[in-house]
């Protein structure tokens, strides 16, 4: 059986239905490590995004390479040149800061408006889609954009827990997270360069680890002494701590896999109805 999902393209069930779980396990486990990150960097009052980063792309590079090196999911993938390599570190510092920024905007803002400010992805990731690959979307993609972040933006409005800084590292980390999805895009679907979502990860991930370690111990002072400290006062913490990380690596994972089967910009657009949701939640909560 199959379904026709764009033009007279027809699209198996089976396609469809397999989609649609990425979605869904993508959708899980982004919850999940937002909330995670918004605990351990609020409530528990760990306050060091650089270094929760660090732990998220180390357990990306462990497990990846486990899965690819000893369990052999998927072939191994060599570099083939330097300007794939220069790309693939291109990706990582864009990530880096997407992640940091983020995780520094969580400090100051609620999960809700994070979230809500970060409907207005979609109109990131479609601008730079037009700039380095000279791609465009039917227009109705566009045009639906629009009453869709609209109306995100506007459910902003009002909001008690504001913060401009918070705000800032938000927006800067929303539109970093566009074009990230664009430059993914592109390494997994160039024939010359192509990667699989594994292998594009299991590159990724260490060159991440390799910005993120003196940047934490440049701006985050005694971070490595700070969470030891608190390992010991409370030996629940560091397996929250290595949970978060490993969700971290699933919402990697999938977050690769949905952009290599569908595209940056429904990946984006994706998003929007939880961070819509998200932000009624909070709203109501407020009253």
């Amino acid at each position: 059986m199959e379904k026709s999902v764009k033009g007279n393209i027809a699209v198996p069930a089976t396609t469809l239905l397999f989609t649609i779980g990425l979605v869904a396990c993508w959708y899980s486990s982004n919850i999940g490590v937002l909330l995670m990150n918004k605990f351990l960097l609020s409530i528990y009052e760990f306050k060091f995004p650089i270094f929760l980063t660090m732990c998220h792309m180390t357990a990306c590079s462990l497990f990846s390479y486990i899965s690819i090196v000893w369990m052999k999911v998927v072939p191994l993938q060599t570099i083939r040149s330097r300007t794939q390599f220069f790309k693939i570190s291109a990706l990582s510092m864009i990530f880096c800061v997407s992640v940091v920024f983020g995780n520094i905007s969580l400090r100051f803002l609620p999960v809700s408006f994070n979230q809500a400010v970060g409907a207005t992805t979609p109109f990131f990731t479609a601008v730079f889609a037009y700039a380095m690959t000279l791609k465009r979307e039917a227009w109705l993609t566009y045009l639906t954009l629009v009453p869709v972040v609209t109306g995100v933006i506007i459910a902003t409005g009002g909001e008690p827990s504001f913060h401009l800084f918070g705000f800032i590292m938000c927006i800067a980390a929303t539109a970093a997270r566009a074009l990230k999805s664009v430059v993914q895009g592109i390494l997994l679907s160039s024939e010359g360069e192509k990667l699989n979502s594994m292998n594009l990860l299991l590159y990724m991930a260490p060159i991440a680890v390799v910005f993120l370690l003196p940047a934490t111990l440049t701006m985050e002072g005694n971070v490595v002494g700070i969470t030891l400290a608190l390992a010991r006062d409370d030996p629940k913490f560091m397996w929250m701590l290595f949970f978060n990380s490993v969700l971290a690596f699933f919402v990697n994972l999938t977050n690769f896999l949905v952009t290599k089967h569908t595209s940056a910009l429904t990946l984006q657009v994706c998003c929007l109805p939880f961070t819509s949701k998200s932000h009624q939640h909070n709203a109501m909560a407020m009253k």
